[in-house]
């Protein structure tokens, strides 16, 4: 069995669950640090284990252009390569497609190239190189990246797209889940370990085929079900509605994956509260490296549960970051000795910021499983 649904709180619809693969389990509700490129980053593998992270992610999309999956396929796998030996989660690079893409073509440099129903063509951020993406080739990249849990191919929807364009889109996604599913059962365990394949619901803003789509991926013999499109995590409002739609579509006895979402620490609460499971976000990571650390004194609607530890104010504070927190940076240097490696432009400062936010954010799951499991979520967002 590789999702175990554990509890569902008593007056809210968030649960707690246990999945199981080779390189252990993940209790949830679980927030998975990004490691885009094979690393999370300012920190290590230590880093990681030190903090709790249970499960990373890794990106088709930037691991096939760099260092190409061929070369982390001889190093026994994506766990052997960054000495990483827990569970690993790696997207299928549609959403990168699409972003990156849009960025190039703002910029006039050309994005992507073409959309067709056997895949995408698109040009390398780095280069300019031209490569394609079918279902087949994503799968075939997550197959030699070995991660433990993979993701269907899918087109990405941006928030505004019109009814027409969407179920275009969202055709191509379905089409492309079986052919993901048809490639991956030709052989679902490699690197000697087995990956679990996740389906991805889109159809942006428009009720029905969000319904459609999540009728449609349901019905598919996947591992698990995301929530995918632009309008996931970025969109809070939009985030939350989309999840009160599917959610009851989707099954109870797999895990339920909200993609992108962790901006803010309440964002995380949001959609624990809807029935979601797991979630990943690079904000408290990126955050960090501009001296924005979570901390739970700020809560104003325009701080955003963020302290400034760039501002003035924090040149003479002997204070911790977070009174509340016990992370290795809480507990060790002050807001004054933060202020001034970033003022002084020292990459310790970033590593010591980012340590706090993934802390902050494992931290404020396992205090949510925790409440869940005594029929006590409500009162802890609360809190």
């Amino acid at each position: 069995m590789f999702f175990e649904l554990q509890h569902i709180d008593k007056y809210t619809g968030a649960r707690a669950g246990i999945m199981h693969t080779d390189h252990g389990d993940i209790l949830t509700p679980c927030f998975m640090p990004v490691g885009t490129q094979a690393t999370v980053k300012t920190l290590d593998s230590t880093d990681l284990e030190n903090l709790g992270a249970q499960i990373i992610l890794g990106n088709t999309y930037h691991l096939h252009l760099r260092p190409r999956e061929d070369l982390i396929a001889a190093a026994g796998g994506l766990h052997n390569f960054m000495n990483w030996h827990h569970p690993i989660l790696t997207d299928s690079g549609g959403f990168q497609v699409f972003s990156l893409g849009a960025q190039k073509e703002a910029k006039g440099q050309g994005g992507l190239t073409k959309i067709t129903d056997d895949g995408v063509e698109f040009r390398s951020h780095i280069d300019g190189s031209k490569h394609f993406f079918s279902p087949e080739k994503a799968i075939n990249i997550q197959h030699q990246l070995g991660a433990d849990i993979i993701m269907a191919f899918d087109e990405c929807t941006p928030d505004t797209a019109d009814e027409k364009y969407t179920r275009a889109a969202m055709d191509r996604t379905h089409a492309w889940a079986k052919r993901c599913i048809d490639e991956h059962q030709k052989n679902t365990k490699h690197h000697g370990y087995e990956q679990f394949l996740f389906g991805i619901i889109q159809g942006a803003k428009h009720r029905d085929l969000r319904e459609e789509s999540a009728r449609a991926i349901s019905t598919l013999p996947f591992d698990g079900i995301a929530i995918g499109g632009e309008s996931i995590g970025y969109n809070m409002g939009a985030t939350a509605e989309i999840l009160d739609w599917v959610i009851p579509l989707i099954p109870a006895d797999k895990p339920h994956y909200a993609m992108g979402v962790g901006l803010d620490p309440n964002d995380l609460l949001t959609v624990v509260a809807h029935g979601v499971d797991m979630f990943d976000c690079v904000a408290p990571t990126r955050l960090a490296r501009h001296g924005m650390v979570y901390c739970h004194s700020e809560r104003s609607e325009e701080s955003k549960n963020r302290l400034n530890i760039n501002n003035a104010a924090n040149i003479t504070d002997t204070r911790p970051i977070d009174a509340h927190c016990q992370c290795l940076t809480c507990k060790n240097y002050t807001r004054s000795y933060l202020h001034h490696l970033f003022a002084a432009q020292e990459i310790t400062g970033l590593r010591l910021a980012s340590i706090h936010n993934i802390h902050f954010m494992l931290d404020l799951m396992r205090r949510a499983r925790e409440a869940i499991l005594a029929d006590k979520f409500a009162e802890f967002t609360k809190d």
